[in-house]
């Protein structure tokens, strides 16, 4: 993974995630895969496990170990009510930013601003 991928991704694994585990619990190496088949690169573990573990420890997701039928038990990760809540503000942002880089980096229309402040800043120098 490119270093400008890399620094993109650190900041949106962790909303990713909550994002695939909402309707319901999944593993690790299903959720690398299933980030890679949205057309992520390969996250590799060395940046899903740390991203899960800040997850847990901030009550956004739950694990639990289940058997597994070919292997070792796997821990599961699921969303919990704090998780979802989460989900759903990241996801605000997102719009927000999205609206906001796509004016910027693809000449998108900018928003219209109600009684625009810098509009009529500028006209009183003008």
């Amino acid at each position: 993974m490119d270093s400008s991928t890399s620094r993109l991704l650190r900041g949106l694994l962790e909303p990713c995630l909550l994002a695939l585990l909402e309707n319901g619990a999944d593993y690790g190496l299903s959720l690398t895969r299933r980030l890679t088949d949205a057309g992520l690169e390969k996250v590799p573990g060395g940046s899903l496990y740390p991203a899960l573990t800040r997850l847990e420890r901030r009550g956004l997701v739950a694990t639990s170990t289940r058997p597994s039928v070919s292997g070792p038990a796997r821990k599961y990760y699921e969303l919990t009510d704090a998780g979802r809540a989460e989900l759903a503000a990241r996801r605000e942002e997102w719009r927000a930013l999205r609206t906001a880089f796509s004016a910027v980096l693809e000449g998108a229309p900018p928003r219209t601003h109600t009684g625009d402040q810098t509009r009529a800043a500028d006209g009183a120098h003008a």
